[in-house]
């Protein structure tokens, strides 16, 4: 009897059959190990062709090789059963421990005896606000999330304006010492200088971005307590006060000062929208809607709070928890972060907007780090056990993984939920290269396949519009559309160059022929 690595004692024991042959009586004996792991009738196909059993004997032969295997493995049974109980009555094992050891297995493997399921604080919010977004209080919560979004947009006005303010204080007194310098004053001096004005400008940042977060906080948790509140009265029908407290005030509305900067400039789109089937059988129709913009329109709020607006910010908060979401593709680098590129100006729009039903940007970016480290390990073990059967490529693939644990790869992306943009909910962001640029794109590029597996997720889960950059770049200069479109003429103004992006905005409406 030997102890498995598992705790199963693994016994062997003989298997014997007689049978006679003509005139001969022959004995069958085959050692078997115990518990038998292998499947019967396999074993017995085995026994006869190993040992050239006649055919007479196979029926015979599989049921006594049944019986026996049931048998003595019910013995093994019995057995293991008289020294567990042996072992309860000694005293060896604790009774309140076993017993909650068969408490927590029918619990988690039986329905019956499982408790029920309590539903979070999050489902219960997001359950209310579905609720009172398709009620006449639709108006009223996107009157008050106006107000909280124009709040929060005056802050970061201030912390502009401050940070300004000081970025010119220091350049003044930096060229004061510059023009000091190999006078009165060393280099020692110009860099203790610069190390004092970091410091100061790290300060002002930490200071603004603690009050920020702390203004959001206040916001999230007054705007779900008025919800839920709200709510409540609304189940009341003896409250007479419920149509005073939904009731439009447009006074209370707070506009934007004119004068601070921030005022996001409408321009007047150049669209075109086709519809195409695709499929040989089963088609699919899609509507896909060409247009000239910027990826973080479809994010910015509008701090004017006229009809259209609010009619693109009303259709957005109701199809929040439905089956009809937006997303938004950004091509971003491998870095998980938010200090540069369209991934700061993203995060800048994200923060200008208490997002009341998901967690803030920086603690999704967080989130998904640790993801990311933990595919990364997990990777790194499974290639290191399998190392001998790795091509050279795929082993350099591999080891740059392992230099860079936080950081993903081309065509690899990461997802963000939010509540508080103009028109998206989901945010995926793919990683792209320099290849995307150069325009030397082939159907297998991580790109192009990253940008599939996106489509899948869309499809998957009910992500109906999605907006992609055309021709996968965000910034559209005369030299890379050339690199696309050779030989077609086109004129471009001088505010198109650059700072606008043609965006394919993408709905997958799914029909399908039932009948």
């Amino acid at each position: 009897m030997k102890p498995n690595k598992g705790n199963i004692c693994i016994r062997e024991r003989d298997y014997v059959y007689e049978f006679n042959a003509g005139n001969q009586h022959l004995v069958l004996t085959v050692p078997l190990k115990f518990p038998v792991q292998e499947n019967i009738s396999h074993l017995h196909g085995r026994l006869m062709l190993l040992h050239n059993l006649p055919c007479f004997i196979e029926n015979d032969l599989k049921q006594s090789l049944s019986k026996f295997i049931e048998e003595e493995t019910i013995k093994d049974y019995d057995r293991e059963a008289e020294m567990a109980l042996e072992a309860v009555k000694s005293g060896k094992v604790d009774i309140n421990q076993l017993a909650d050891t068969w408490s927590k297995a029918y619990k988690e493997t039986t329905l019956e005896y499982a408790k029920p399921e309590e539903t979070s604080w999050d489902e219960d919010f997001a359950d209310v606000y579905h609720d009172l977004i398709h009620s006449p209080a639709s108006e009223t919560l996107l009157n008050l999330e106006h107000n909280y979004f124009v709040s929060i947009s005056e802050l970061i006005s201030e912390r502009d304006v401050e940070l300004k303010k000081l970025r010119e204080r220091q350049g003044a007194e930096m060229d004061k010492v510059m023009q000091e310098l190999g006078k009165s004053l060393t280099d020692q001096d110009v860099n203790s200088l610069a190390a004092q004005h970091f410091e100061s400008q790290q300060d002002l940042e930490n200071k603004w971005t603690n009050e920020l977060k702390q203004s959001s906080a206040i916001q999230k948790q007054e705007y779900q307590e008025w919800v839920i509140k709200l709510h409540q009265d609304l189940k009341n029908p003896n409250n007479s006060s419920i149509s005073d407290e939904i009731k439009v005030q447009p006074s209370q509305l707070r506009e934007s000062v004119e004068g601070n900067g921030r005022i996001y400039e409408e321009q007047r789109l150049l669209e075109e929208s086709f519809t195409i089937h695709l499929g040989a059988q089963l088609k699919t129709m899609h509507n896909l809607r060409l247009l000239r913009a910027d990826m973080l329109d479809f994010c910015k709020h509008k701090r004017n709070h006229r009809s259209g607006v609010k009619l693109h910010r009303l259709q957005t908060a109701m199809s929040l928890y439905s089956t009809s979401l937006c997303g938004l593709v950004l091509l971003v680098d491998n870095r998980i972060s938010s200090y540069s590129g369209i991934k700061r100006d993203f995060a800048t729009v994200c923060q200008e907007c208490t997002d009341f039903h998901f967690p803030g940007i920086q603690e999704q970016l967080e989130i998904v780090q640790k993801v990311v480290l933990k595919a990364r390990a997990q990777r790194s073990s499974k290639s290191k056990r399998h190392h001998g059967n790795k091509e050279s490529g795929i082993e350099d693939k591999s080891k740059n993984i392992e230099r860079n644990q936080s950081n993903i790869l081309p065509g690899e992306f990461y997802i963000t939920r939010h509540s508080n943009l103009s028109e998206i909910h989901v945010a995926f962001h793919l990683c792209v290269d320099d290849n995307v640029r150069s325009g030397n794109i082939t159907a297998r590029d991580p790109a192009i396949m990253g940008l599939r597996n996106i489509l899948k997720v869309c499809c998957t889960h009910d992500i109906t519009t999605i907006s992609i950059p055309l021709l996968l770049v965000h910034d559209m200069s005369e030299i890379s559309f050339k690199r696309y479109w050779q030989g077609r003429k086109w004129k471009w103004g001088e505010n198109q160059q650059t700072e606008s992006t043609a965006t394919c905005h993408t709905s997958l409406v799914r029909t399908y022929n039932e009948s």
